[in-house]
This record gives structure tokens, C-alpha cells and sequence, in this order.
């Protein structure tokens, strides 16, 4: 049997902590997202990685669709959840302060997880892992195949983002919106779209990341207030209104997580994260990618 060494638990820590971090990175693009044009923390987006693994399994398992049409059905049907959230929890709200959005997100989010319950129970489910279970050596750790499709998952999302907001007429837009509303209504941007559009994407990337993880961590109705908590932290920790930022933030929560629970205790593992994250904000509080006007919109 191979010995285990110090500096190969330290590697697989380190692994594990990238996997878990590219999550939360996902999850916080989607607050990202939203609250760069709308100022609106979406407290839902939690709920959408949990539908992207329970529509998944429904799909694969249930149905027994094959991968390659079940993957971008759930992602769409999940969007179409997030375009109802915008239409009938956002829209319809008369003359809305930042707080009572905030407050119908929250509200939505209960309802979510409610309705999940309902129709799933509250068992956890597994999906079939992409490229199998057999594990990967790699210097002593061990790798999972789905590992790297997480990391690689986060990578595509990122170069995808970077291209739609950076080269697209949409894309731009949406930044527009994100800058200046007023004005952007004035050259003719449909704010409203914008909006809508914005809900969508997040949406998109929640269940994105809720398919990738469901073969490692499993999916049950209620985990979407842990992913919402981590996923927030990991933009706050980063700068809010920064995508570089989000993507960084959740790399360092995942891998703090993964160092505490493997050389101190597991049971700790959320505390060693939130006291990073105070220790940080006391000293910066825009973050560490973010600046003091976090309501604007940052490139790539």
C-alpha cells in the first residue's frame, strides 16, 4: 500500500478545496449577475442549483434521457423557472425598494424549496458521474473525473461571460443597463428585458452547477440555503459587482473549507471560512477585487 504523506493530504486538500470553490464561484456569478444590473440580492439562486440536480435526475434517471439531451433541457427548463421568478415575484412589485425585492427573493426562495419537497421528498438523489467513478492518481492524491468537470465547467462559464459581456450587442447592453439605466432607456435598451435576461443567465449557471455537483455531493430539496449562504459570502469576499472577484472568492471559500475540515476539524469547516471572510472585509471592506462603486458593472 502506498504511503500517504504529509504534502500529498495537503495536495488532495487542495484539490478538493478547488472543486468545492468552483461551486461556490458559480453560484456567486449568478448573484453577480442579477445585482449588477439590478442592485436586487436574489437570495433564490440557491434554488436553482438544486433544480438543475433534481431536474437532472428526474431527466436522466426517470425519463432515461441520455446525457447530451438531458443536460441542456434541464438548463432551459430551468431558466424558464428563472424567468417566472422575475415575472410574477419581481415585476409585478409597484414602486420596489432594493429591500422589498430582496424581501420577495427570500420569499420565493421558501416557496422553492417547499414545492421541492413536495415533489421530490426529502431523500437525497444521485446522478450517474460524466466519465465514471474510477479515481485518477495524480502525485499521490486522488483525483475524481467529476472533479475536473467542475473546474472545467467554471472555466467555460467564465470565457463564455467574458465573451457575451465584452462582444455582444446583448451584452453590452445588459452593461449599459447595469451603468446607467436611465440613459440606457434613452438609446433605446429595454430595461425591462435586460432584467429578465439577467434572471435567466443566473438561472442558467445555477443549474449548471447543480448538474456538475449532484454526482459528488448528492442533491436534496433543502440544500439550497447553504449554497445561497456560500455563494454570497464568496461575492462579498471577492467584491460584489466583480465577476473576477465572485470566481476568486469562491476558489478561497472552497479551499479554506477543505484545509480546515482535513487538518483541524470538518465540524468547523463553515466557521474557518466566515472568519476569512470578516478578516478581510474588516481590513477592505469593498472586497478584494471590488472597488467602492460595486453597483457598476466590471469587465473581465
Amino acid at each position: 500500500m502506498e504511503k500517504i504523506t504529509f504534502a500529498t493530504q495537503l495536495l488532495q486538500y487542495f484539490i478538493t478545496g478547488l472543486t468545492i470553490g468552483s461551486i461556490y464561484a458559480m453560484v456567486a456569478l449568478g448573484f453577480i449577475i442579477i445585482y449588477n444590473v439590478t442592485e436586487i440580492i436574489n437570495f433564490a439562486q440557491g434554488e436553482f442549483v438544486v433544480l438543475g440536480g433534481l431536474v437532472m435526475v428526474v431527466f436522466t434517471v426517470s425519463a432515461g434521457l441520455p446525457l447530451v439531451i438531458a443536460f441542456p433541457a434541464t438548463v432551459v427548463l430551468v431558466m424558464l423557472v428563472g424567468i417566472l421568478l422575475h415575472r410574477l415575484a419581481i415585476r409585478p412589485i409597484r414602486k420596489p425598494s432594493v429591500l422589498t425585492l430582496i424581501i420577495a427573493t427570500i420569499a420565493a426562495s421558501i416557496l422553492m424549496k417547499g414545492t421541492a419537497m413536495v415533489i421530490w421528498g426529502k431523500d437525497p438523489f444521485d446522478l450517474q458521474a460524466f466519465s465514471g467513478r474510477d479515481p485518477i492518481s495524480f502525485l499521490g492524491a486522488i483525483i475524481q473525473p467529476q472533479y475536473l468537470w467542475v473546474i472545467g465547467f467554471l472555466i467555460l462559464i467564465t470565457i463564455s461571460l467574458s465573451i457575451f459581456f465584452n462582444r455582444t450587442i446583448i451584452g453590452k447592453a445588459m452593461r449599459a443597463c447595469a451603468d446607467n439605466p436611465d440613459a440606457a432607456s434613452l438609446v433605446g435598451i429595454n430595461t425591462t428585458n435586460m432584467i429578465l435576461l439577467s434572471f435567466a443567465l443566473s438561472a442558467a449557471i445555477g443549474a449548471i452547477a447543480g448538474i456538475i455537483v449532484t454526482p459528488i455531493a448528492l442533491m436534496e430539496y433543502d440544500r439550497g440555503v447553504s449554497l445561497a449562504i456560500k455563494g454570497f459570502g464568496a461575492a462579498i469576499l471577492g467584491g460584489l459587482g466583480s465577476f473576477p472577484g465572485a470566481i476568486l472568492g469562491g476558489l478561497i471559500m472552497g479551499t479554506i473549507e477543505s484545509f480546515g475540515a482535513g487538518l483541524i476539524s470538518s465540524a468547523y469547516k463553515d466557521a474557518f471560512a466566515l472568519i476569512v471572510l470578516l478578516a478581510v472585509l474588516f481590513f477592505k471592506p469593498s472586497g478584494l477585487l471590488g472597488s467602492a462603486e460595486i453597483s457598476k458593472m466590471k469587465r473581465f
